[in-house]
């Protein structure tokens, strides 16, 4: 094992304590009107992102200052933790249903998304499983099949919420990783083809699928329906031009788009600071991402490489769907922006990742 440098990667925490800080100033900026109409307060969200954020701080830097080889000793148990908890979510009675599906445990406004916690127990188990068997991954039957069914199993309990978009993200980020370890092309488009067969007929089976669906291709078709989120969304970057209309002077969030401080909250920050705001955004994810790799390439060993491969696919996946929703290149999913949405498990859970992955970076060779 290499010994730890005394510093992790500077690019990535600072692209990291930038986005975060984005977050919250735009969380208050997109939900301030909705907090004081609903909760007499304009604080009401913030102040509840800005608690997670500073769990999620304090939670990064313990995990950026433990040896990452830690989790490959706890990987099976936590997989099988999520597992357990997806399974309980579903209950009647303990999931508490919002926004749809029944993917939360908590008690009033506080809660868990057990969804969010199988992404990185997912990450963790893919990464040393692969490493210790990398050598059967060429193998359809004995390498490919066994971690795919552990993700297909995963998908299907989050999809009986049902939550598509942390399916997504968490099939996403798997499948890159899997790909990274070694797996033939050619067995990953078999596979890929069957999938998108079962996505088509998930699709078909449920009327709101299509629905969101045919939204996405016509938005116009039926604009007080399933196309009312993309047009608003719409309706908010448009106007926001170069420069945007300036800090706190987005009209979306006059109650016209959706909860404007979770899945669109690109909307108004493309609304207020325009295609200069949105592409700093943009630039600033993709030097976290581009620092990921650098550090998955650079790592001393397969479990951490892997690893790293696997957390920087969460974060680019989610900003991928996410973006492309918001810009009506791809259906509504409900999914947030990585560190930027409101959203308190999903925050922790990411930031704790990333202090995992800053903690590879201290082993670069």
């Amino acid at each position: 094992m290499a010994k730890a440098r005394s510093a992790p990667d500077v690019w990535m925490i600072v692209s990291i304590a930038l986005i975060l800080t984005i977050g919250l100033i735009m969380v208050y900026s997109a939900s301030a009107v909705l907090a004081f109409h609903d909760h007499g307060d304009k604080f009401y969200f913030v102040k509840r992102q800005l608690i997670f954020a500073v769990l999620g701080v304090f939670a990064l830097t313990f995990t950026m200052n433990m040896n990452y080889l830690v989790w490959k000793k706890w990987a099976k148990l936590a997989l099988i933790i999520c597992f357990v908890l997806l399974i309980i979510v579903l209950i009647p009675g303990i999931g508490v249903v919002r926004g749809g599906a029944r993917s939360w445990l908590g008690i009033s406004s506080f809660g868990i998304q057990p969804s969010e916690f199988m992404k990185l127990a997912m990450i963790l188990f893919l990464a040393k499983w692969l490493s210790e068997k990398q050598q059967t991954i060429t193998l359809f039957t004995k390498g490919l099949l066994p971690p795919l069914g552990l993700v297909g199993l995963a998908f299907g309990l989050i999809m009986l919420q049902p939550d598509l978009g942390s399916g997504a993200v968490m099939v996403g980020a798997s499948l890159i990783l899997i790909f990274a370890a070694g797996a033939r092309i050619s067995h990953l488009a078999l596979l890929g083809s069957s999938g998108l067969l079962g996505l088509i007929g998930l699709v078909i089976a449920e009327p709101y699928r299509m629905k969101r669906i045919t939204g996405f291709l016509d938005p116009w078709a039926d604009p007080l329906g399933t196309g009312y989120q993309i047009i608003q969304s719409l309706y908010a970057i448009g106007p926001g031009g170069l420069v945007g209309l300036g800090l706190g002077m987005s009209r979306q969030k006059f109650s016209y788009l959706p909860e404007p401080q979770t899945d669109f909250i690109f909307s108004i920050i493309s609304e207020e600071l325009g295609f200069i705001g949105g592409a700093a955004l943009i630039l600033l994810f993709m030097i976290l991402v581009w620092r990921g790799i650098r550090t998955a390439i650079s790592a001393p060993d397969t479990f951490g490489s892997l690893l790293a491969v696997g957390i920087t696919g969460i974060v680019g996946v989610q900003v991928l769907i996410n973006i492309g929703v918001v810009i009506g290149a791809m259906p509504v999913t409900g999914i947030t922006l990585p560190l930027i949405s409101y959203g308190g498990s999903s925050l922790t859970l990411l930031l704790t990742a990333l202090g995992i992955l800053l903690n590879i970076s201290r082993y670069s060779r």
